[in-house]
């Protein structure tokens, strides 16, 4: 019998994307899909590409399920918890910033879903913390160094599409803004820092300052991160580190090569490329804001929470060209 699966913001980007991922996982199904502005429209009206993939109507309606998305504007999924008791035997894991700082909600104690960092304890919960996409790609390229304790200040400026602002049009997301431009944002007040902080320096043992600036880049999706520190390891060291601490990773490849988005695009995938000029290294990590940095994680925590397996619905095909 395949679980049946709920998505509550099902015409957003993320809520989409899930659709897209969920329609062909081989251990659910699609029970409903939750929008309260386009309650009564088909999801392949508003967006075709879906047309035969997911025909679905939107409805302001929910149902017992066995899994239950929660793809809403940050801050508003404890709302709607709150306005729609769902059962504690339901897994609920949200997209959303609500619960990846504090993790308690009612009977609910949500666990922050990296599953590179937290597998064992995602095994088998009802209540898991989608983590960020900025904080994604930052954490998976710190997170060797940070488990050694060798993290102290770090610089990192990252750079992300334009479906990182969410569906909403905003003077930033037009395209006669958005094309041929470049603008910094949110400098050193990044929503994400505190996320990133919480569990670098919960593996660092000690304080870790992190100095963030992100970026608004001109296409449409992908993140690329640069983080830059000093050390005396030498790459090679600093490399082994990794390809050892993700070892039996399937999502995440340290590579010795150049890094592009055209590597992870599309796809659920982490590659991490490590430089070092002196006694300075730069980490550069990549991956899909809407897949690795979003949907695609979501579907990875889901697998494990579900003891299925890590990579079922998620054998995507980056888009070179």
């Amino acid at each position: 019998m395949k679980k049946t699966v709920g998505i509550v913001g099902a015409n957003g980007y993320t809520g989409s994307e899930l659709i897209r991922l969920l329609a062909f996982h081989p251990h659910v199904t699609l029970s409903f899909l939750y929008s309260r502005s386009n309650s009564g429209t088909k999801i392949s009206d508003l967006y075709p590409d879906l047309t035969t993939v997911c025909d679905q109507l939107l409805t302001n309606q929910t149902e017992d399920v066995d899994i239950l998305f929660l793809c809403l504007p940050h801050k508003e999924s404890q709302n709607w918890l709150t306005q729609n008791p769902v059962k504690d035997e339901t897994l609920v894991i949200d997209l959303g910033n609500d619960f990846r700082l504090e993790g308690n909600f009612g009977n609910r104690n949500f666990i922050y879903g990296l599953p590179e960092i937290n597998k064992k304890q995602l095994a088998g919960v009802k209540s898991i913390a989608n983590p960020g996409c900025f904080a994604t790609a930052i954490q998976l390229g710190l997170l060797p160094l940070a488990e050694k304790g060798l993290l102290d200040e770090i610089f990192t400026t990252g750079i992300t599409g334009s479906t990182g602002a969410g569906q909403s049009l905003q003077a930033t997301t037009h395209f006669t803004w958005r094309n041929d431009n470049i603008s910094a944002y949110k400098t050193l007040t990044h929503q994400h820092v505190d996320e990133i902080l919480q569990q670098l320096i919960s593996f660092n043992n000690k304080e870790v300052n992190l100095n963030f600036v992100p970026w608004r880049g001109d296409f449409a999706r992908g993140i690329f991160t640069s983080s830059t520190m000093k050390t005396d390891l030498t790459l090679e060291e600093i490399e082994q580190l990794y390809q050892d601490f993700y070892a039996e990773e399937p999502f995440v490849t340290v590579s010795s090569r150049a890094v592009d988005l055209k590597q992870v695009v599309n796809t659920n995938r982490c590659v991490i490329q490590i430089e070092k000029s002196g006694n300075v290294a730069v980490i550069h990590s990549a991956i899909d804001n809407l897949l690795k940095g979003a949907s695609g994680q979501a579907v990875q925590n889901m697998n494990i929470a579900m003891g299925w397996e890590e990579n079922a619905g998620l054998n995507l095909k980056p888009m070179a060209f």
